[in-house]
């Protein structure tokens, strides 16, 4: 069976990343519509696609050729998005993280979810990346507990890797005018740092839950110029660093998760975001010194997630509701936790 996906949401990342990816799904899935916010880019994201067009989300909730309904809209609109697309009667949603902005807002949007059985999926796209469980298996085998997980973000400007994706750059909305960012200013830097813990710590922090799933300690938060972040966690024995920084120009991107524990040391090297280059790189360096290199799967986290949902909608695996809430809420709170800490100066 083909599912129709109706997505709310029209930018860049839309058109480079989800739109093709559906067609990378083996037919389990068909773009039929998309819907954006007045900006016009929908009907070019359609037109290349064969779909339809709309602006706001009525038109594309009430057509009846969308089974599963994909939030791509702006974070702070996601949980209304979800919200809307369950009072429409749809029971499949995809939504991009973070799920909502606060630990509570995520636990509630879950419930309902269970509440009438709505299939949802998160677009946490490195938790579903081939080479993420080749390396937990890897971990679990390995005689020692973890001492450190470290990851490390360097990103490059998502326009670049947009461009190398679809061959073309869509029309961007105008930037909002902004104050140039003052880091001094311990409101703003908190307001930052937890605005990047939440959009893209999420992306790696239920890896770390996944490894270490007791309640984490915050040890630092900081901001990191010209736009990122520096924290510690403590959590089950082991600490946990996560800088991540956002350039304006520069090197290609850097995304990398090591893990250490006292048998081995093990890399996972994701490839910068938008682009369909498969998944990312495990290492494993023993503690002989011996290194190995697994090779690199050609589906990518992207595909996987879509590919999860079709197997929630076949009945072959279960919809974990508590997974999910978890992950949330672990995102969100450390968000939190690190934002208070930038405003008492950086330690807990």
């Amino acid at each position: 069976m083909t599912w129709g996906v109706g997505i709310i949401g029209a930018g860049p990342g839309v058109a480079a990343l989800h739109a093709p990816t559906l067609a990378r799904t083996g037919g389990d899935f068909r773009l039929v519509h998309v819907s954006d916010a007045g900006s016009g880019r929908a009907a070019l994201v359609a037109e290349r696609f064969g779909a339809r067009a709309s602006t706001g989300i009525d038109a594309l909730l009430a057509d009846p050729d969308v089974d599963v309904v994909a939030v791509c809209s702006p974070p702070a609109q996601h949980a209304a998005h979800v919200r809307a697309s369950l009072a429409a009667g749809r029971r499949a949603i995809f939504c991009e993280k973070p799920l909502a902005d606060t630990a509570a807002e995520a636990e509630r949007l879950v419930a309902e979810c269970a509440a009438v059985g709505a299939l949802l999926v998160v677009g946490a796209n490195h938790l579903f990346d081939p080479a993420w469980g080749r390396a937990t298996h890897h971990i679990g085998a390995l005689d020692g507990r973890i001492a450190s997980v470290t990851v490390t973000l360097c990103l490059s400007p998502n326009d670049r890797y947009h461009a190398l994706t679809m061959g073309e750059r869509l029309p961007a909305a105008a930037p909002p005018r902004r104050p140039p960012l003052d880091l001094d200013d311990p409101e703003q830097s908190a307001a930052i740092v937890r605005q990047l813990v939440a959009g893209l710590g999420v992306h790696d922090l239920p890896l770390v839950r996944d490894l270490l799933p007791a309640a984490p300690e915050l040890v630092w938060a900081r901001p990191v110029a010209p736009i990122g972040f520096d924290l510690a966690l403590r959590a089950d024995g082991a600490l946990v660093r996560f800088t991540a920084v956002m350039l304006p120009e520069g090197a290609d991107s850097l995304w990398r998760v090591s893990v250490a524990t006292a048998a081995a040391r093990v890399e996972i090297e994701f490839p910068p975001p938008f682009v369909h280059v498969g998944g990312a790189r495990t290492t494993v360096r023993d503690a002989q010194g011996v290194r190995t290199v697994y090779p690199v799967d050609r589906r990518d986290g992207y595909e996987v997630e879509w590919r999860a949902l079709a197997a929630l909608l076949r009945g072959e695996s279960a919809m974990e509701y508590d997974e999910l809430r978890a992950d949330a809420v672990f995102v969100t709170t450390i968000a939190d936790a690190a934002a208070a800490a930038v405003r008492a100066g950086g330690m807990r």
